[in-house]
């Protein structure tokens, strides 16, 4: 499941992610920001994984691979900063793996860190 986060600082789109993921969960979960990439971004992303997420189903994961390959690099230059907030070490070595990939900036937090990330998200730009 995918819950939408509110309260967070203006420029931050914010998602949980819990049980499974389906792909009609993740398609949902892009529009608010495919939305923002066309408008231009810059786009910062808060992903907080829950003690219950077990992944995406085979479907979620066709849909992000797709993604990666068109939005990641069509709209490369909008991503600012990507957040993932969690305590499991199989996502920790995956992001470790595989982060360097993702466009603009990205960081690993703590569970529990939620305001630390979004402070982090929403930080001006040191190069604006």
């Amino acid at each position: 499941m995918i819950e939408t986060l509110g309260g967070l600082p203006a420029g931050v789109l914010g998602f949980k992610g819990s049980g499974k993921i389906s792909r009609d969960e993740y398609q949902a979960m892009m529009k608010p920001i495919y939305d923002e990439l066309e408008r231009g971004g810059p786009v910062n992303l808060l992903f907080v994984v829950a003690d219950d997420f077990s992944g995406l189903e085979a479907g979620a994961l066709w849909e992000d691979m797709k993604a990666g390959g068109s939005v990641g690099l069509k709209h490369r230059s909008a991503w600012r900063r990507m957040a993932v907030l969690t305590d499991k070490d199989w996502i920790r070595h995956a992001s470790a793996a595989v982060g360097w990939l993702a466009p603009g900036e990205f960081r690993i937090f703590d569970s529990g860190q939620e305001e630390q990330a979004a402070a982090w998200l929403a930080e001006p730009d040191a190069n604006a």
